[in-house]
């Protein structure tokens, strides 16, 4: 866990760097969420939860790094911000880098939202998460996957930062229902089927669902706010001047 608080750390150092270097002023605000979503998955990361065994306390590490962090990390924009930091000959490697076929998977709300409940699924559904109490290298493994999965799933759906073949809202929006949908019906099953040697596994359940019903209504709001403003913005460039 050492590793992965070491990497959140250099994030952080790293975005504020980022920002001396952007070639306009960057908000505040997008530096805030940045580092508040650093912080909760930091939390995730160093505190009870990442014991595995009181799936309660696992639960809410899980919702911190898997749903509320990733969030926070995609309204700051570190892609946009890179684009305007970085000298202009390596900003246009990056973003040749997202016109490859690679990158334009892993932006498609339509790949990115289903591999990342698919990994749930992996954890929770398998002995994986039993193995993993016992294996720190394996849990450091699960931890980053947990936030960069999330992070994949929660940029293709609010697509803040810019991306070649945006899908439609509509498209973005029903890959956010289908993987709440994935997640809700998980955390029933985990309810029925808890995994071996966990304790308050009624109470993790209840929470990785109600949790989860929190965040997917957080994230809709956000990307219905997203589709207004454009679509206000449109009609306002249409009018005569």
């Amino acid at each position: 866990m050492t590793v992965l608080l070491a990497l959140l750390l250099a994030a952080a150092a790293g975005y504020v760097a980022a920002t001396w270097r952007c070639r306009s002023p960057w908000p505040l605000a997008r530096t805030a969420a940045w580092l508040a979503g650093l912080a909760a998955a930091a939390v995730a990361v160093a505190g009870p939860g990442a014991a595995h065994a009181d799936l309660h306390a696992h639960m809410a590490a899980h919702l911190l790094l898997g749903m509320v962090a990733p969030v926070l990390l995609v309204l700051a924009a570190p892609v946009t911000l890179a684009l305007r930091a970085l000298p202009p000959p390596a900003a246009r490697r990056l973003s040749r880098l997202l016109r490859t076929a690679p990158a334009r998977w892993a932006t498609d709300p339509l790949v990115a939202v289903p591999v990342n409940a698919a990994g749930l699924w992996l954890l929770y559904g398998t002995g994986l998460h039993t193995a993993v109490a016992h294996r720190p290298a394996l849990a450091a493994f699960v931890w980053l996957h947990l936030l960069v999965g999330g992070y994949l799933a929660t940029a293709a759906v609010l697509a803040v930062d810019p991306a070649p073949h945006r899908r439609p809202v509509a498209v973005r929006a029903l890959a956010l229902a289908g993987g709440a949908a994935a997640h809700d019906v998980l955390a029933k099953v985990l309810y029925a089927y808890p995994p071996a040697g966990t304790v308050a596994a009624e109470e993790g359940a209840r929470l990785m669902y109600d949790g989860g019903t929190v965040v997917t209504l957080a994230t809709a709001a956000l990307l219905w706010r997203r589709w207004y403003v454009s679509r206000e913005a449109v009609r306002a460039a249409a009018q005569p001047a």
